[in-house]
Formats: C-alpha cells, sequence, structure tokens
C-alpha cells in the first residue's frame, strides 16, 4: 500500500514538473477534468468552442482539442471511441487521469465537483446556462 502510494506521488510530481514545462500537459488535464466535471458532477456541462479558446490562449497547435478530445475517449472506454493518438499524449492523459482520480477520491466527488467551478471556471458551466 505504501509503495503504491509513494509510486502516486512520484508520478504526480514529475507530471507536475512536466507540465510546468510542457503547456500541453496543463492543457491534458484542464480538458480531463471538464469533461470528467460534465460526467460527474450533476448540472455541469462544457462548450467544445471554450476548450479550443483555452488552447489558443495557451499557444497550442491548432487540433490540439480535437487531439486530446479523441485520445480521452479513446483510453476511457477501451479503444471503442475516440482514436488512439502518439505516445506522448496518451501517456499525458494517463497521468491526468491517475491525478483526476486521486483527487476525486482524496476530496469525495461533492467536494470535487464543488473545487472544479472555480479550477475550471471559463471552461465548465451550468446546464442551460
Amino acid at each position: 500500500m505504501r509503495t503504491g502510494f509513494l509510486m502516486t506521488a512520484l508520478l504526480l510530481l514529475a507530471a507536475s514538473a512536466q507540465a510546468a514545462d510542457h503547456p500541453r500537459s496543463t492543457y491534458v488535464t484542464l480538458v480531463l477534468q471538464a469533461f470528467a466535471a460534465k460526467v460527474e458532477c450533476p448540472g455541469t456541462d462544457i462548450a467544445y468552442q471554450d476548450l479550443v479558446q483555452k488552447a489558443e490562449q495557451m499557444q497550442l497547435p491548432e487540433g490540439t482539442t480535437e487531439k486530446v478530445r479523441k485520445a480521452i475517449a479513446w483510453m476511457h472506454t477501451g479503444g471503442k471511441m475516440g482514436e488512439k493518438q502518439d505516445d506522448d499524449l496518451m501517456a499525458e492523459v494517463a497521468v491526468a487521469t491517475q491525478a483526476t482520480d486521486l483527487n476525486q477520491r482524496r476530496l469525495g466527488m461533492p467536494n470535487w465537483c464543488e473545487a472544479q467551478k472555480t479550477n475550471l471556471a471559463g471552461l465548465i458551466r451550468s446546464k442551460g446556462g
């Protein structure tokens, strides 16, 4: 148990260090959390165009949002939806998934959902809003 926790902590530390150098890793985490909030948090929605605008603000290459969306869908459906992307992007999705899952378990889903309203302001919104 302790080894698993240590490995997760090291992975998260490495991911944080990598994200500081790679805006795409940060963006992958934001998109994954936005999709997770849409699925897990009642009354939450996302607008794809908001994700595209965020990628533009972060000066990421055109098409990044679609690649990230496809990678997340592929990984989270066991290959039934989306498309597998390059190994680096798939690794970023895997790390973002682990970090998000860890935060959801640590905070509990209601608290995680509440935190996302602030963390993802501009990327998620109330349904119908």
